[in-house]
């Protein structure tokens, strides 16, 4: 089901000044478009512009060019209380001297809501948070996960149009920082609201996203769903970014059918899918560590090491004549010592080709 556009940004462009006196561009020229209920990540490297978008789609910096539209209406010039956008911010930022209640309502009793519709608006944004019942508690007398509802209960309550976050969870321990993800995203898919959602995390933003965008020095490298973006990469820089991963340098030998025949450094090949290949090109191709397979294969190598991560094994193989690779492997596998000649082999179909050369 086609779903209509809500945001939309266009040549997006914010400067700042370092205190050497130099420009430099947070934002240079960043399209965005979010549509109704949709889920959007911001991922990139600290200092690579997330933060900077979202705070100018929230009103907090004003563009020096560019255009931002809501519901198709222009938000240049537009404070943030104004505008139909909430944020939950990584800090919580409740009011410790303040009711839980109180906090998720404070805003609806600044604009002079009834009581009894605060108190009714309050307590279905609680129950939406799993919160219900915990109104007449002070933020010290809770987790940091439920403090961490209440921010959000806080910013739902108003029934913002668009909700922004930035690094909510990053202040939370892993477990229970894998917990909310879930909860996060169950609650954004009841809502309908559409989120934008800053973190740094490749994995956080994998699980939860439903398109992400990833930003490099104030600008976007590539804007697709989790899978294309672990899968097809389209620059090296989303390809190592984007969870573990080999980057291989190749030439296209030749075409046979829909397989394609990938020479490698040394003299080793390497068989990937041929859509959209010719040969004699250089190209790279990308294998994720998790898809290289043990005891058989097109490759030859060298086990250098293997180092205990739970339940996998993290091995380094030294290509015949070639770099080094990383492979994943079970931990159950009967593993060699370190200088045995290993076979590995991959998928066609899971070998990623990148017309940028390495």
């Amino acid at each position: 089901m086609s779903r209509s556009r809500l945001l939309d940004i266009r040549a997006a462009r914010r400067l700042f000044t370092t205190p050497e006196g130099k420009s430099f561009a947070a934002l240079d020229g960043v399209d965005l478009a979010v549509d109704e209920g949709e889920f959007v990540t911001l991922l990139g490297p600290s200092g690579c512009g997330k933060t900077t978008l979202l705070r100018a789609i929230a009103g907090f910096e004003e563009l020096d060019e560019g255009v931002i539209r809501l519901d198709g209406a222009d938000l240049s010039g537009l404070p943030p209380h104004r505008r139909p956008v909430n944020t939950v911010f990584q800090s919580y930022a409740l009011f410790p001297h303040m009711s839980v209640a109180r906090n998720v309502g404070y805003a609806l009793e600044v604009q002079g809501a009834p009581r009894a519709e605060r108190e009714a608006e309050v307590a279905a944004a609680l129950e939406k948070v799993g919160l219900a019942g915990l109104g007449t508690r002070r933020p010290a007398q809770l987790s940091g996960g439920q403090r961490q509802r209440v921010a959000l209960a806080r910013a739902i309550v108003a029934k913002p149009r668009l909700l922004l976050l930035d690094e909510p969870l990053s202040a939370l321990d892993r477990n229970l920082r894998q917990q909310m993800q879930f909860e996060l995203k169950d609650l954004q898919h009841r809502l309908g609201i559409a989120f934008v959602f800053v973190t740094h995390d490749q994995e956080e933003a994998l699980t939860m996203s439903d398109r992400i965008v990833v930003l490099r020095a104030g600008k976007v490298e590539q804007a697709a769903p989790p899978r294309e973006i672990y899968r097809h990469p389209k620059t090296r820089f989303v390809a190592e970014f984007i969870g573990e991963t080999n980057l291989l340098p190749a030439r296209v030998e030749g075409i046979s059918g829909a397989q394609a025949l990938l020479s490698l450094p040394g003299g080793q090949s390497l068989q990937a899918e041929a859509a959209g290949l010719e040969p004699g090109r250089t190209v790279t191709a990308v294998l994720r560590p998790t898809d290289i397979t043990l005891g058989t294969g097109d490759l030859a190598g060298t086990l250098l090491r293997a180092d205990f991560m739970g339940a996998d094994r993290h091995l380094r193989v030294a290509l015949e004549g070639g770099p080094e690779i990383s492979v994943i492997a079970r931990d159950t596998a009967v593993l060699p010592q370190p200088g045995t000649r290993l076979h590995l082999g991959c998928d066609p179909a899971l070998v990623h080709v990148m017309e940028e050369p390495t």
